[in-house]
Order: C-alpha cells, then structure tokens, then sequence
C-alpha cells in the first residue's frame, strides 16, 4: 500500500505545517529507512492483521504496518500531526485516526506541546519536569497545552478488534497507556528513556502482569534487536538500569 505522494509534497511545501517538516523528511522517501523498517516489523506483522499505533506522529509506522498487509488504529492527539496521517493516507479504508491520548480511563488529559520539536509533545508533566536541565535535553520547551480526549486501549479493542501488535511511542506516558490494557495481546512495545528508566520499570511490571514472558530491546531508530535471543523481566530490567544516561531511548518488545 502506498501512501499518497502528493499530499506528502503538498504538506512539504505548506509553511502551516513547518513545525512537522523535519519528521516528514526524515520519515518519508527514505527507501532504505523504509525496507528497515519492514524487515523489522515483519516478526511482528503479517497480511491481515490488526495493529495499534499509539503516538503515530506524522505514521511512518503506519506507513510499513500497511506495506506488511496490516490494518491500523492510529491514536495521535496533535492537530498538524493529524493532519499528516489523514492527507497522507487519504483514501485508504485500512487506516482509523482517533483525534485522542491512550490514557488509564476515558475523559480529557492535559498534553503539552514542543512547537520546535512536535515529536518529544506528551501528556506526562513528569516527562517534561525530568526533562528540564536533563544533559541532552538542553533546549527542549514545551511551551504549548491544550486540553484533549483520552480513551483506553481497553475500549479502542471492544470498538476495533483485537490486535497482534501495539506500539506505544508517547514520551513518558507508557505507564498510563498501559493503565488502560486489561488483556494480554500476541506482542506489544513501548518506548523508554533514559530520565525516567523508573517509568520503563514499572511498564515492565505491568506487561509481566499482563501475561508477557520474553523480552527484546531496539535503541533508537537502529531497528535492530540488542539481543540474540528474547530474555527474561529481570534482565530486561538490569539492561535498561545499566544502560549509559548517552543511551537516550530505545523501544522495549514484549511478547
């Protein structure tokens, strides 16, 4: 499934969507990036399934999870991002965008916004707090909030279906997110940073809670497993506390 081009170039050229120009061209038209990607998601996502991208931000994922055969929930709480994913993916059936946070129960949340650098915006106040004089982190302002809607995973799989795969990429507010999940899925990941490791420990916890057994962890945009073999909560969790402060982020996968 191919997205659609010009809608890509016409966000591209749109000064409105400026604060969004970066991820577009670091996302998008990147064959290499793309095949990555794919090659990734492939132990994860097959022809007909159902997937759940939580925090699509501009929906590069969306954009693989589609080439792979799947069909995609995207929960995305920006307008301009929102924006991105509806112009881009016009059209196309197999992709749902819900104006919305992932949250522990349904109602409004706050979310802050990074006008300068729209893909660290979040609805964790903890997360901008650890954030502030963090060493690279320096710079970072959120200096926009708004009000928005949160829904549970819970609901969004009695109104969608049920998933073989989650991500959950939202800057700080994984716990939250996972919160909201009652039910195990066949796998799931969820991002991490190295200011607040606590947060990924606790998301290990509630996984664990839920039934997963195996872990695995990709840093970065590296799309590579750091171990050979899946391994266990406790190392998983020994990992992520060793990991160096110059580490940043990574994803962690639980099946």
């Amino acid at each position: 499934m191919q997205f659609n081009r010009d809608a890509l170039d016409s966000l591209k050229a749109d000064p409105a969507a400026s604060p969004i120009h970066r991820s577009l061209g670091f996302y998008y038209g990147n064959a290499e990036h793309d095949a990555a990607l794919d090659a990734f998601y492939a132990r994860f996502v097959g022809p007909g399934d159902l997937v759940f991208d939580v925090g699509a931000h501009v929906g590069d994922r969306i954009g693989s999870f589609r080439r792979l055969g799947a069909r995609v929930v995207a929960v995305e709480p920006q307008p301009l991002c929102l924006r991105a994913i509806r112009e881009i993916y016009a059209g196309d059936d197999d992709v749902v965008a819900i104006p919305a946070v992932c949250g522990g129960s349904a109602g409004t949340v706050d979310f802050y916004v990074n006008s300068a650098n729209p893909t660290v915006s979040t609805a964790s106040s903890d997360f901008v707090r650890a954030a502030d004089g963090a060493d690279g982190w320096q710079g970072q302002v959120w200096d926009e909030q708004f009000r928005v809607r949160s829904v549970t995973l819970d609901s969004l799989f009695a109104e969608h279906g049920i998933p073989a795969f989650v991500k959950i990429d939202v800057e700080g507010f994984e716990e939250t997110v996972l919160s909201g999940l009652s039910r195990s899925v066949p796998a799931l990941s969820f991002e991490f940073t190295t200011i607040e490791r606590e947060v990924a420990l606790r998301c290990l916890d509630r996984v664990t809670g839920l039934g997963f057994k195996e872990f695995n962890i990709a840093m970065g945009e590296s799309m590579s497993m750091t171990f050979p073999e899946w391994v266990g909560r406790e190392e998983m969790a020994t990992h992520i506390r060793e990991l160096p402060h110059e580490a940043n982020a990574g994803d962690v996968y639980c099946r």
